[in-house]
């Protein structure tokens, strides 16, 4: 067993950072950078199990069976942080908490690792108040970034930290690991690795909730009614429907949760009013569960569009010929009555169109009015 067995088709990687960690002396700044379904977050909790691994040999570091870690990859460990926003963008607050926690001494293990999630949803200003400790840090603390690639960060940041880079690991490779550590069938975790296009954390929720692949199949259909302004609008209805309804239900079920439990915190009964005092307490859960919303349903949404984007994949796969396999096999036979009654270059132009409702989307347009006109768009040409 080794703390880097859930990291399929990253051989370089590990041997980089194996080396590191034997070397003994790592850079006190890294960057992990890879596509979506790479496994950065996996290898940067690998990478910090190895620096604190307990084993006194450097080359055998990162066993994974000795109490660190266990305590590291189960994300208990005292001196390891796991960074993670739920809001659209990293706040400056968020960023300076991370700053003060930095300066500690490790309590247990010989260095302080902080680990930032998605480090390209900083915004420039917010950037700038890491910028510091990332060129000064203590000597007993490590940062690790993890983003889709360099150019999502400030280049004042990535010229300052170790570049590390993930490949998307072979559809192969993430079937396996499905099958070795979730002891999933064979099957389930071929179908699931490839419609995921290898994301190896969407493929075990495929893998593991039947509800999932039913949304996903509904979402990866929905070209195949679409042929009027009607249809399309109806369509666009659907898709925002299945995307937001699971990450809504899951925003607001834990929204009063926390609120339940402010409120006994703060000694107030369920159904009694807020004081004065302490309404602004509860305006800032509210805010941070807005936020919290807001990034769910964008997250849910762009997933979704991204599925819909490997129906047109495929089609243009069939339409050139070019012998690659399907993403949708299991929709073969639909997927080649559709090809045969359009040409590739009303194809690209509905995945251009998909690409454009992601963008609009980024930049806060309203969900349902991108997705209409995108849907519109994808019309068939007659």
């Amino acid at each position: 067993m080794s703390v880097w067995d859930d990291l399929p088709g990253q051989d370089k990687t590990i041997a980089a950072l194996t080396r590191a960690v034997t070397e003994g002396n790592p850079s006190h700044a890294w960057l992990f950078t890879g596509p979506p379904g790479s496994g950065r977050t996996n290898a940067a909790r690998a990478f910090a199990a190895a620096l604190q691994c307990q084993v006194k040999d450097p080359g055998a570091r990162g066993c994974g069976v000795c109490k660190a870690c266990v305590t590291v990859l189960a994300g208990t460990h005292p001196d390891v942080a796991l960074i993670a926003t739920e809001k659209v963008n990293y706040q400056i607050e968020d960023v300076r908490e991370l700053i003060t926690k930095a300066q500690d001494r490790p309590s247990t293990a010989p260095w302080r690792v902080i680990i930032v999630e998605d480090a390209d949803r900083m915004t420039e200003r917010t950037t700038n108040v890491l910028l510091k400790s990332i060129e000064e840090p203590p000597p007993h603390t490590i940062w690790i970034l993890c983003a889709p690639s360099p150019a999502d960060v400030l280049v004042t940041i990535r010229s300052r930290c170790r570049s590390v880079s993930l490949s998307v690991p072979t559809r192969e490779s993430v079937a396996k690991l499905l099958v070795r550590r979730d002891g999933l069938s064979e099957a389930l975790a071929e179908f699931a690795s490839r419609v995921s296009q290898s994301h190896i954390g969407i493929a075990r929720r495929l893998a593991r909730d039947e509800d999932a692949r039913v949304r996903r199949d509904r979402i990866v259909r929905l070209p195949l009614r679409v042929q009027g302004v009607t249809a399309a609008v109806m369509a666009a209805g659907d898709l925002v429907e299945l995307s937001t309804a699971e990450a809504t239900a899951a925003s607001t079920e834990r929204a009063e949760a926390e609120a339940t439990a402010l409120r006994a915190t703060l000694g107030i009964a369920q159904d009694a009013p807020v004081p004065s005092q302490q309404r602004s307490q509860f305006k800032a859960l509210e805010e941070n569960a807005k936020r919290r919303a807001r990034r769910s349903t964008h997250d849910a949404l762009d997933r979704s569009l991204i599925d819909l984007t490997t129906f047109f994949r495929d089609v243009l796969v069939l339409q050139l010929d070019s012998g690659t396999e399907l993403v949708n096999d299991y929709l073969s036979e639909e997927l080649r009555s559709y090809a045969a009654a359009s040409r590739p270059e009303a194809t690209i132009a509905k995945i251009d169109a998909i690409a454009e409702a992601r963008t609009r989307i980024g930049a806060n347009v309203a969900p349902l009015l991108a997705i209409e006109a995108m849907m519109v768009a994808l019309r068939p040409i007659k």
